[in-house]
């Protein structure tokens, strides 16, 4: 693809970027094939293709609009695309460079400002998390719309109190914590149970996906370096005592953990953090990215504990988050591997790669494409005639749960389960 860069954006970081992504375009439209938003609305416009010619006529001089603006917020930035793109155009970069200056040129009528400011400062607050507990508290009160967005209240049982020689960080979350916790203590458990330490940062916050995502890039960079700061001293320690550091900082939200693997980009030209970054991004790792050594050390030796687990093992529909199958490139994983210890776990039989609906605070702010979205993806995981429905991202289970009456969790947390009842029992024999 041809670019003329207006005068504003040559020479310019972000021009750059986008005029090389711009270039490696061949206008097949393999992409609109593969894009949620353009399956359901059938606009040009509205799929990757047409959202690239929009960043595009703005980069080369055109004012942007309401309509421009809008077609870029209607994105889910699932990256399915970039899964399908044959040219490997990197359109979440781009997508997210074009939001950014659109938004600096396109003003937004106050109710949506309001919004976004509300999701900016209020997912990110210590209020959150006491605010949520109220909500779980009076949840069978709630209007049919705010109820689907507070989780009943959850147990997160005991965290492991036993040391290890090998030793992970993990970030907790900014919402997690308090909407699900169990998640975080069944990593903990799971791990511990193969004999690694699961470490925490208190001062690790949000990742900055938030933040950035709804184009406030500078706030959302100021969190990355924030985090780079706390994770530090865990992964070079200073000292003669110190001993190594953690082997990896492991995430258990795959849009957290596709964020933080982007550090090392995102930050390149900060010269006081560029390197610390690119040394957090390659430590990061999904949890599923881990289970190859969980299998292995969980059936080495122990015939009586593999029995065990494939006896409790239960029938799942597994959803893969797109922050994982496309943001990641991580594919099959926790299918064969969980399989491996006897799980049948299998992902729906069609469009198992198009996205649930969730994306971030994308349910919010387009909450009828994201119902059609989750509910699409429901119906294909009901076909599997599943126990449970398990995914890998915290936005991903709490939206499929609001469409559903069947359990959705994350896949540690049954895991997790399973080896507690498996290790009960082969203990009793």
């Amino acid at each position: 693809m041809q670019t003329h860069l207006a005068p504003e954006f040559a020479g310019t970081a972000d021009g750059q970027a986008a005029e090389a992504i711009l270039r490696k375009c061949v206008h097949c439209g393999f992409c609109t094939a593969t894009c949620p938003t353009y399956q359901l609305l059938g606009d040009e416009l509205d799929g990757p293709r047409g959202r690239i010619y929009l960043i595009k006529q703005v980069l080369e001089g055109e004012a942007p609009t309401r309509s421009t603006q809008l077609h870029l917020d209607r994105c889910l930035t699932c990256r399915n695309c970039e899964s399908t793109c044959p040219s490997g155009v990197q359109y979440g970069q781009l997508v997210d460079i074009g939001r950014k200056i659109v938004e600096d040129k396109v003003p937004r009528p106050a109710s949506e400002r309001a919004l976004r400011w509300t999701l900016k400062l209020g997912l990110n607050s210590p209020l959150f998390a006491p605010a949520m507990k109220l909500g779980q508290a009076v949840r069978g009160v709630l209007p049919a719309a705010l109820k689907a967005k507070v989780p009943a209240k959850q147990d997160a049982g005991a965290w492991p109190a036993r040391t290890h020689k090998r030793q992970v960080l993990m970030l907790s979350g900014c919402v997690q914590p308090a909407m699900l916790p169990n998640i975080n203590s069944a990593t903990a458990r799971v791990l511990d149970a193969v004999g690694i330490q699961t470490l925490v940062a208190p001062e690790a916050g949000c990742c900055g996906a938030l933040k950035f995502h709804l184009n406030d890039q500078e706030a959302a960079k100021s969190q990355m370096r924030a985090n780079i700061d706390a994770w530090w001293p865990f992964v070079e320690p200073r000292g003669a005592s110190a001993g190594a550091g953690v082997e990896a900082i492991v995430m258990n939200a795959s849009g957290c953990g596709v964020t933080v693997k982007d550090y090392g980009h995102l930050l390149q030209d900060d010269p006081a953090y560029a390197d610390k970054a690119r040394r957090i991004s390659e430590l990061t790792k999904d949890l599923s990215e881990l289970l190859p050594d969980i299998v292995a050390r969980l059936k080495s030796g122990r015939p009586e504990l593999t029995q065990a687990l494939q006896q409790a093992a239960p029938m799942l529909a597994y959803h893969p988050p797109c922050t994982l199958q496309h943001g990641q490139k991580l594919r099959g994983g926790v299918e064969k591997h969980l399989g491996e210890l006897g799980f049948t776990i299998n992902v729906a039989r069609m469009e198992s790669h198009l996205c649930c609906g969730s994306a971030g605070t994308y349910s919010v702010l387009n909450p009828a494409i994201a119902h059609q979205l989750r509910d699409r993806k429901l119906g294909h995981l009901a076909e599997l005639q599943p126990q449970t429905i398990v995914s890998a991202n915290i936005g991903c289970i709490t939206h499929l749960q609001s469409g559903t009456e069947m359990p959705v969790r994350h896949w540690v947390e049954v895991l997790d389960e399973v080896l507690d009842d498996a290790l009960t029992r082969a203990s009793a024999h």
